[in-house]
């Protein structure tokens, strides 16, 4: 057979696949049809000793994978702030798998590296973040908070008279951290990857809706001496809330404390006039993460970290060897930014989601999935029993069912419903504890998801309410 005949015959099930997957996914479960058990026994199997023919590979895991899939991409997938894979982003994807670029470098791979650069223009403008600052397209939030943070580290120590990246942690001066009691777990992991530690962190004492409070945290930065760094949030995971930069930023800077903001999805609302008030002052702090497997609904993986000073940044990812070029003046080496040399051309699938929705349409899908989530809260929190646990400010909606009952019974009654819900598949829902009591949380940011998805979905959640509500308490001894 002919290679470009083989490769086409092949290209084309995959395509095939994904487009069934894609088509159908509005109607299907909107739940994985099989355990992770039940698919270990379907994939597992012994080494394979001999070649396959690759139609006959990918026909064979399309169709063994599919009962497997979550259906995260459909439009009544709530479950946890991940995004619907665009399909313009996920066929830009496609091609960046096919042309296998490495984007170590801007001269092994031209194209991959100009639209990184071009993509970073584009995100400076769309989230209003000073322009000067530099980009690194990397695979989450997750390792997009650990790159902020190890410039933050390293700039505060260089400040202090040390060269961490030179003679490492030992023997320098320690780092205060302040950091909100609600933040992100990824962002306490990305302090235990950097030898900062996730417990030996000051923690700011957070209000109702897990925003850190800001006298709180003055009086914690009031007692700090030498190097420090601030971590703030825009969107917490379970309520969405913002903490108050108009007013921390200030006291972080006259502290001289380097301030990074964890924006996984938050940051997104600087991109609609409807929302940026909520994240008013981010712009003065010295670097933020976010993903675009979020709001911009890139496929995975896709994460935006960003520092302000692009020296700073520099310093603390690039990788040097002999067999590399030197960038020029006026050049962007893409691995000057990351902590990777050897990876996928990441920057594609952002340059044509934004490319496809320009300013104008990321606008519009924030401001409806806010409204979305305005209308579905409204209609749970109508319902007698369950209750609306915060301020439905951007997309996030944590209800708790069983108001009036003991904690216990209340915590019964949220898992019972959340299991129902994810077992009739109608839409699905996660479960999350929040401040000790058992939620359910619902993220509305699927670009498929509108006004009615949005109100079928909590009709769904209403009828598995009152089923099991309608359930005689099991008596434990």
């Amino acid at each position: 057979m002919k290679r470009g005949i083989g490769n086409r015959r092949i290209l084309s099930i995959a395509a095939d696949a994904a487009s069934n997957f894609r088509d159908n996914i509005g109607t299907l479960p909107q739940r994985p049809l099989k355990t992770y058990a039940e698919m270990k026994e379907i994939l597992g199997g012994s080494l394979p000793e001999n070649s396959e023919d690759g139609e006959a590979v990918i026909r064979d895991l399309a169709d063994k994978a599919h009962a497997g899939l979550q259906m995260a991409p459909g439009p009544r997938f709530f479950g946890w702030v991940i995004g619907g894979s665009h399909i313009v982003g996920t066929a830009a994807d496609w091609l960046a798998s096919a042309w296998g670029q490495n984007t170590g470098n801007h001269h092994a791979a031209p194209s991959a590296a100009a639209a990184e650069t071009a993509a970073a223009g584009w995100l400076l403008e769309l989230l209003d973040l000073p322009r000067e600052s530099s980009v690194g397209f990397v695979t989450g939030a997750t390792i997009a908070n650990f790159v902020c943070l190890a410039a933050a580290r390293d700039e505060v120590l260089r400040k202090a008279g040390w060269n961490a990246d030179a003679d490492g942690l030992f023997g320098a001066s320690p780092i205060t951290v302040l950091i909100g009691d609600e933040a992100h777990t990824t962002v306490f992991s990305a302090l235990q990857f950097l030898g900062l530690g996730h417990d030996r962190v000051v923690r700011i004492a957070a209000d109702t809706q897990g925003a850190m409070l800001v006298p709180a945290f003055t009086e914690a930065i009031a007692k700090v001496n030498g190097p420090a760094i601030v971590i703030a949030q825009a969107g917490q995971i379970n309520t969405g809330a913002f903490d108050n930069f108009a007013e921390i930023v200030p006291l972080a800077k006259k502290a001289g404390a380097w301030l990074h903001v964890d924006g996984a999805f938050g940051l997104w609302a600087r991109a609609c006039s409807l929302t940026r008030h909520l994240a008013a002052g981010i712009e003065g702090a010295d670097s933020w993460a976010t993903d675009g497997h979020k709001w911009l609904q890139t496929p995975y993986d896709s994460g935006y970290a960003i520092v302000r000073n692009e020296m700073t940044h520099r310093r603390a990812m690039t990788i040097a060897a002999s067999y590399l070029p030197i960038a020029a003046e006026g050049e962007r080496d893409p691995s000057h930014y990351v902590p990777e040399l050897s990876r996928r051309a990441r920057g594609f699938a952002t340059w044509a989601m934004i490319k496809h929705l320009g300013r104008s349409g990321i606008a519009a899908m924030v401001e409806r999935h806010c409204h979305v989530a305005r209308i579905m809260s409204g209609m749970l929190a109508a319902e007698p029993g369950i209750e609306l646990l915060n301020d439905v400010v951007l997309n996030q909606i944590i209800v708790r069912f069983g108001s009036g009952e003991t904690t216990e019974r209340g915590d019964q009654l949220t898992r019972d419903t959340i299991s129902r819900i994810q077992s009739e598949g109608e839409c699905f829902a996660g479960g999350a504890v929040w401040r000790g009591r058992q939620i359910m949380r619902l993220s509305v940011i699927s670009w498929e998801t509108d006004v009615d998805e949005g109100k079928r979905s909590a009709q769904a959640i209403i009828r598995a309410w009152r089923i099991v509500k309608q359930q005689p308490e099991v008596q434990t001894q």
